[in-house]
């Protein structure tokens, strides 16, 4: 495996510095389990540590589509769209990846670290992410505690991981804001489910912390090396391929609550990220070096204003980004650096009626500009009826139209000869949103239903010919139909959350000739997710996440079928008497479903594994 490893020495002043902030940290209780997503029962994946990306799995309105596991590599797509209309927000900054949306999850960040995901949509993703179409998956830096957790695993497939968080609130104080600062490192590798499907991940984290009653300000550095194998990782034509991962990223984040809903936020980031990716692991290497290696680089600013100004709200975002990409293979396009811009102009305005409720229109333009593409206007409004002692709380109708450019991999790539066929000729995708929705309280349950219909315009999909040993980077103009559901109960033993998704796609691809879609219609009609806490009783929980799909059907999905029934279940056990132990024993796939997420790439067999976990 050809990948960088974290210094022993390194590694072990890591855990010096998580030691000592432990020894001087008073006696604090912890949750049993760190809540990375309500949305999602178990919060650990059976065959590696949690990454950002774990709480996503079974998220009801997140599809992921993976490759060996989901912190290996998943692209994520809500709605329909692909993996790279999906945007990631960390604090009031867009993550972006220039060379390729499948690595836009690659945030090498500890989940303890982050708050729970918001999924971004229609107007509050045109208003409040950059360069993603359809949603945006938005973190934000949870307040840092005093207290730590450790956990070691081991399971099939000679699988070993181990983790370590440590949070320290220190009495230091400037003004009104006391320094806190903690830590995390995590480690796994396995052998791999099926041959050639074996993988080594690290993860290191540091952060200093500002906090007070109304301010937060977080100082983050994080670095994340991933090698996995997998066949038909990319190409269905069944060699061993296998891809190493570096990323890592420094991160700056203020937000000052200004009170009744106000706030300013300023972030920026630094990030690179390093990618080695070989067709045939075993091949030798040309005298040249790697034919797939790339490096990007990106630099964000980011500011976001909600201010009340009598009776009206201004909502004001702006954010600068600049990238650059060096790469041995993607040297065929126009160029290879780019700023792209975006500014937000929201007014909002509240009426009181008669009955006591609300209504709230918003209405304002989003403006996106690059120094490699002319600049785009963008309306969007949204009506809204909030009643919020009524069984329905909230109803919503909504218009939003948003802009986004494609990554270099799409315009770079060789457009004659190679794996991955690009297209200089790609610009500016369009995608327009109308959607309806409301949410409800009724007999303990809380619901959110939405439908919606979505025109995305010169969309860049991935397709394949028959006959033809590539794939080629295509515009496609998609219609997109879709509703979706999503119920949640908890009861004193058991919480439920059930989420339902129906698609319905046409396409146009102008004229190109395409047998098969990678990803624009790589869909699933009908998607039912269903999680599943029963608290048991004497010390056991039992976590369930089920998923069952019927997918739109594809001629390179050559197994599995075209419907699946994943499931992935947690039987945690937590003594009495010391209730800071939790022994766990999980299973991913349980009933080993061959089912192929991605046309022609292997299913990730069942996994079983055990845990145990310590918090102080």
């Amino acid at each position: 495996m050809n990948i960088c490893r974290i210094p022993p020495g390194l590694g072990l002043a890591f855990l010096g510095l998580a030691a000592l902030l432990r020894a001087e940290a008073p006696d604090v209780v912890l949750p049993e389990e760190a809540v990375y997503s309500p949305r999602v029962a178990n919060q650990t994946p059976a065959a590696t540590f949690a990454m950002s990306v774990s709480a996503l799995r079974f998220e009801p309105m997140v599809d992921l589509q993976t490759r060996n596991l989901a912190e290996s590599q998943a692209d994520v797509t809500i709605r329909g769209g692909i993996f790279e209309n999906t945007g990631f927000k960390l604090g009031g900054s867009t993550l972006y990846d220039p060379q390729t949306g499948h690595y836009f999850a690659e945030i090498p960040v500890a989940p303890a670290m982050l708050t729970v995901p918001s999924i971004l949509t229609a107007v509050d993703n045109a208003a409040g992410a950059l360069n993603a179409t359809v949603g945006t998956v938005a973190y934000g830096w949870r307040p840092v505690r005093t207290g730590g957790a450790a956990a070691i695993g081991a399971g099939e497939n000679r699988l070993f991981e181990s983790e370590l968080y440590q949070g320290y609130a220190s009495d230091i104080r400037f003004g009104a804001q006391r320094l806190a600062a903690d830590v995390a490192w995590a480690h796994s590798d396995s052998d791999g489910a099926i041959a050639n499907g074996d993988h080594a991940f690290n993860r290191i984290n540091v952060r200093f912390q500002l906090a007070g009653a109304a301010s937060q300000t977080d100082l983050f550095a994080g670095y994340q090396e991933k090698f996995f194998g997998w066949p038909n990782l990319y190409t269905p034509f069944n060699s061993p391929e296998s891809e190493s991962l570096e990323t890592f990223l420094v991160a700056f984040n203020h937000r000052l609550d200004l009170g009744g809903g106000d706030f300013v936020q300023a972030s920026a980031y630094h990030r690179r990220n390093r990618d080695d990716y070989r067709y045939n692991r075993f091949a030798a290497l040309p005298p040249s070096g790697p034919l797939y290696f790339h490096t990007s680089w990106v630099d964000d600013a980011a500011l976001e204003l909600r201010r009340t100004l009598g009776g009206l709200v201004l909502n004001v975002r702006a954010e600068a980004l600049a990238d650059d990409l060096r790469s041995t293979s993607l040297t065929f396009g126009p160029y290879h650096t780019r700023t792209l811009l975006k500014l937000a102009v929201v007014p909002e305005k509240t009426w009181t009626l008669a009955d006591a409720s609300r209504l709230v229109a918003k209405a304002g333009v989003t403006y996106d500009d690059s120094d490699r593409a002319s600049g785009s206007a963008s309306p969007l409004v949204e009506l809204a009826r909030e009643t919020p002692a009524a069984v329905v709380q909230r109803v919503y109708l909504s218009y939003a139209q948003t802009t986004q450019l494609p990554t270099y991999t799409a315009l770079d790539a060789n457009p004659s000869a190679g794996l991955f066929r690009g297209n200089a000729s790609l610009g500016r995708e369009t995608s327009r949103n109308l959607e309806l929705g409301a949410s409800a309280a009724l007999a303990g349950w809380s619901v959110q239903p939405a439908v919606f219909y979505r025109r995305d315009d010169a969309l860049v999909d991935w397709t394949f010919r028959r006959g033809i040993v590539a794939r080629t980077a295509n515009a496609v103009d998609v219609d997109t139909a879709g509703l979706e559901f999503v119920a949640r109960r908890s009861w004193s033993a058991v919480d439920l959350v059930v989420g339902y998704t129906w698609l319905g796609k046409g396409a146009d691809y102008r004229g190109a000739t395409v047998d098969a879609s990678f990803y624009a219609l790589n869909y699933a009609r009908h998607r039912v997710t269903a999680a599943v806490t029963a608290r048991l009783g004497r010390g056991f929980e039992l976590r369930l996440d089920n998923e069952a799909r019927w997918q739109e059907p594809n001629f390179l999905r050559d197994a599995g079928g075209d419907a699946a029934w994943l499931t992935s279940v947690g039987l945690t056990y937590r003594p009495p008497a010391l209730r800071r132990l939790s022994l766990t024993v999980a299973v991913d796939n349980l009933w080993d479903d061959d089912f192929q997420e991605l046309p022609s790439v292997p299913a990730s067999p069942r996994t079983t594994s055990a845990r145990v976990g310590y918090v102080w």
